[in-house]
């Protein structure tokens, strides 16, 4: 069984037992930490008869966030399983392949566990989790986590960003997703920091949640931000703001500061590593940039600017860059870094065609397109094979040959995109990022690859 963590749970509940630990803000049902694991060890109870059947067997579920993914996630965790949480919006039949491909133990149907044939046996008592990456380069690939390495997330997020069991988290981002466990879900059973989960992504919804529950601070992504910055609601009793999952355009920064008059606290991190670098003061996040190292985290550039992340909470499992205790990771982020540990992303590296027989770096073009006035977000792609074409999909009201016009000033011509689509909002993935496929689909009728 996953003990380190479940220490750490046995603990909060000696602390918080009795107090309110989670709220769903749709139905206005609350339960306890007490409540909470009583709930999960019933529902332990109820769908496993064997009590070693769990035992370093994986365990695919899609449920959406409330008390009842919590339970079965604590329960989980009590029968020595490993968690394997999907996105809600899995389709059944998708979710049932993905646990054969994993060779899981069991598939949670939404009724009960289906044992499932060929499944493999993790004999590292500590292994608790597999997350999968979003498969925007390809299939979904799985990431093995030990609960150390979960809770060393946890506490590097909190000790960093200053999260306590005083404060009401506002969980809008899937519990499941790496930003959700490092940012919800592992406060939550590790410190005691309570949560609400809201009720619609709608910014009146949002808002109505925060006048009666009070949550003190909010993990979003980018769209989130830039709804409520473009909106007359009010968030009276947020204390942070926290924006990660996709870079977060410095204009949407200056809109919701000067709307809420609160700044917003760049996050960037990755499946792989969990937390990198925040910006605790809104500062670099007002120029477009993505903070400082955390806490407990060594940042190196290697060459190419390439990033290494090393800390405890990185993956080691199949990972030949660990140590004994450590992980390390290189990411696909190109980034700059400064002597005070302050990183800038300069674009994903590999996202480069060539077009006339220059090359063009796409991460560069969209970020300029995003520069444009009157533009909330754009994405921009190529065609593939011989005779690439740049295409980009934006939301704006602007007419397309404004946006072409404007970037003529200072971009040259075989940077420009010649397909355009332009929308009132980009197509989102369930976890906040935006869907690639759907976007080259749109464009070019065409599957996502990496270019």
């Amino acid at each position: 069984m996953s003990r380190t963590l479940l220490r750490a749970w046995d603990k909060t509940l000696g602390r918080r037992g009795d107090d309110r630990a989670v709220t769903q803000a749709a139905d206005s049902l609350s339960v306890t930490f007490r409540e909470l694991d009583a709930r999960a060890a019933a529902w332990l109870a109820t769908h496993v008869l064997d009590p070693h059947a769990l035992a370093g067997r994986a365990v695919v579920f899609a449920v959406p966030n409330g008390i009842g993914w919590l339970e079965i996630f604590i329960g989980l965790l009590r029968g020595g399983a490993v968690a394997v949480p999907l996105d809600v919006a899995e389709p059944a039949a998708a979710q049932h392949q993905i646990a054969e491909t994993l060779r899981a133990g069991f598939w949670w149907d939404g009724a009960s566990l289906v044992a499932l044939a060929n499944a493999r046996r993790f004999r590292d008592p500590e292994v608790s989790l597999i997350k999968l990456t979003s498969g925007t380069t390809g299939q979904p690939r799985p990431l093995v986590f030990t609960a150390a390495q979960l809770l060393a997330d946890t506490r590097q997020v909190t000790a960093t960003m200053g999260i306590g069991p005083r404060d009401l988290n506002y969980a809008m981002i899937p519990l499941g997703h790496s930003y959700g466990l490092g940012n919800l879900t592992g406060p939550l059973l590790a410190q005691g920091v309570p949560l609400v989960c809201g009720s619609s992504l709608l910014p009146h919804a949002i808002a109505t949640d925060f006048a009666r529950w009070q949550p003190t601070v909010f993990p979003g992504v980018p769209a989130m931000w830039r709804a409520l910055a473009a909106s007359d609601v009010a968030l009276e009793s947020l204390r942070l703001g926290i924006s990660a999952g996709a870079p977060l355009l410095p204009e949407v920064a200056r809109d919701f500061m000067a709307r809420f008059g609160r700044r917003l606290h760049s996050f960037y991190g990755s499946s792989e590593t969990g937390g990198i670098a925040y910006d605790p003061d809104g500062a670099a996040t007002l120029a477009g940039g993505v903070g400082r190292t955390m806490r407990g985290v060594k940042l190196t550039v290697l060459r190419g600017q390439r990033l290494q992340v090393s800390s405890a909470a990185v993956f080691t499992d199949g990972n030949r860059r660990r140590g004994k205790t450590f992980g390390a990771w290189i990411m696909s982020d190109c980034v700059a870094m400064d002597a005070r540990g302050r990183v800038t992303l300069l674009g994903r590296r590999g996202r480069t065609v060539k077009i006339a027989g220059r090359r063009v770096n796409l991460s560069e073009v969209s970020a300029r397109v995003q520069r444009l006035p009157g533009v909330r977000d754009a994405w921009v792609g190529a065609s593939t094979g011989a005779d690439p074409v740049l295409g980009a999909v934006v939301a704006t009201e602007q007419p397309t040959a404004e946006l072409r016009a404007a970037l003529h000033a200072d971009t040259a011509a075989w940077k420009i995109p010649k397909k355009w689509i332009v929308l009132p909002a980009l197509p989102l993935t369930a976890r906040g990022k935006n869907d690639l496929r759907k976007l080259q689909a749109m464009l070019f009728g065409q599957p996502f690859v990496v270019q």
